[in-house]
């Protein structure tokens, strides 16, 4: 079997000591068998542990390998369509219970950090930077739909004060929040890893899941093992693949670019985000950047449909992070890397259950690291009996792409060659 390893990001270059965690051989038995150790497997394993739960995770590569371990490293609030839309798209009573755990992830990763004393440069604050009047109209009444829900550490920032936040003259304006943040993604997940296993949670790397047999004992099929459990979680996202067709039809794997300067002296790194706040701007393919624990600037951006890996990752993004901070022109580039995340057309992730004991959650459109933590507390306490929470997601709408998979690609191209186009006119 080929033993597949991280792809060459910063994250993996700079990621804490962790152990080598053997491939399944043989039979075993679990209460709950997790497929996938990214953020939605991993917080649902703690969750499940921390109630007593006997839990086994199936990992195809290793931990944090997919969108966990290569995300811009921001703790974003709310999903990739806010609270708004959700309300005008299922009940009263689940929207409210959605709006409410609409900042609950960061809380969620915070209580980790602090409680497993993981190591993963974790930092308070995360602007939203406008460039038009326009996504300024709309940064004011996110705030206000945001405050309803009773989330208050939020500052709009007028054309001054963003300067002093972040050292370009392209924005009019933003919104700090004070509830995001950023972290070294890939720690966050080995620390959790790590959690799991120090409550008896049991990790298998190198544990492609071949075939779910599904009925009322579920049987998990890898290539030299099975596990049986009474419930079985999906939580592998855009590294999928076919394992539930009648899921693979409803999303798209989607990749994204990120690159990492070389370490900035320290007096540079300070001009560039005097605060040490992460940034996103508000174009629908938006860029996102914050500094690094060791003062490099992670600057990501892009979208590739259909998660093809682009020959060239740094001269699609180098020019992005020249357009913000021309002081970087002589700067070198030492990482560059690529990561898959999954699209649904609604843009709002997809949680349900397929038959009584197989759960699933994916689709989280690139607002994954807060939503896959919440949605972990969400999938526990269904398993538990109080469905509640986890029911709410399930009425999310799902639709399936226009001309299934073969067109699924350029349709979805086209509309984001549409919205690119109108953040450009600022229309």
């Amino acid at each position: 079997m080929t033993h597949t390893a991280y792809p060459q990001s910063y994250y993996a270059a700079s990621a804490n000591p962790a152990p080598e965690r053997p491939e399944l051989q043989g039979e075993t038995e679990t209460d709950v068998c997790i497929v996938g150790a990214g953020y939605t497997g991993l917080s649902t394993a703690l969750f499940l542990l921390e109630n007593g739960f006997r839990v086994t995770i199936l990992e195809a590569a290793k931990v944090g390998f997919g969108a966990s371990g290569r995300n811009g490293g921001q703790i974003v609030n709310s999903y990739s369509r806010d609270i708004d839309t959700i309300e005008r798209s299922i009940s009263p009573k689940n929207a409210k219970l959605l709006g409410d755990m609409a900042f609950e992830g960061g809380r969620i990763i915070r209580q980790r950090v602090s409680h497993y004393g993981i190591q993963c440069d974790l930092k308070d604050g995360g602007v939203f930077a406008a460039f038009t009047k326009k996504q300024m109209a709309h940064l004011e009444a996110q705030k206000r739909l945001w405050e309803r829900y009773g989330h208050t550490q939020l500052e709009l920032l007028d054309a001054k004060r963003i300067r002093e936040v972040v050292a370009t003259d392209n924005y009019i304006g933003g919104m700090l929040d004070m509830s995001g943040g950023h972290i070294h993604p890939l720690n966050l997940a080995l620390g959790e890893a790590a959690a799991i296993e120090s409550l008896g949670g049991v990790i298998h790397e190198q544990s492609p899941v071949i075939r779910i047999d599904r009925g009322a004992n579920p049987v998990v099929h890898t290539a030299r093992g099975r596990v049986k459990a009474r419930f079985v979680v999906v939580a592998g996202n855009a590294y999928l693949g076919n394992l539930l067709p009648e899921l693979a039809a409803k999303s798209m794997p989607c990749g994204t670019q990120v690159i990492a300067t070389e370490p900035l002296d320290e007096e540079l790194a300070r001009s560039l985000l005097p605060q040490d706040y992460c940034v996103e701007d508000c174009n629908y393919l938006l860029d996102y950047y914050r500094l690094s624990a060791d003062r490099r600037l992670i600057y990501g951006g892009g979208v590739v449909y259909g998660a093809r890996d682009p020959a060239n990752i740094e001269a699609i993004i180098r020019p992005k992070m020249l357009k913000t901070f021309p002081q970087l022109k002589n700067v070198k580039i030492d990482y560059a890397w690529t990561g898959n995340f999954l699209l649904t057309l609604s843009r709002l992730p997809q949680v349900g259950r397929l038959g009584d004991n197989l759960y699933y959650s994916q689709g989280c459109s690139g607002h994954g690291v807060t939503f896959t933590h919440v949605v972990g507390k969400a999938l526990a306490e269904a398993l538990r009996g109080q469905a509640e929470r986890f029911d709410a997601f399930a009425e999310l709408p799902h639709y399936p792409f226009p001309g299934g998979r073969l067109f699924r690609v350029p349709f979805t191209a086209m509309g984001a060659w549409y919205y690119d186009l109108r953040d450009k006119l600022g229309i």
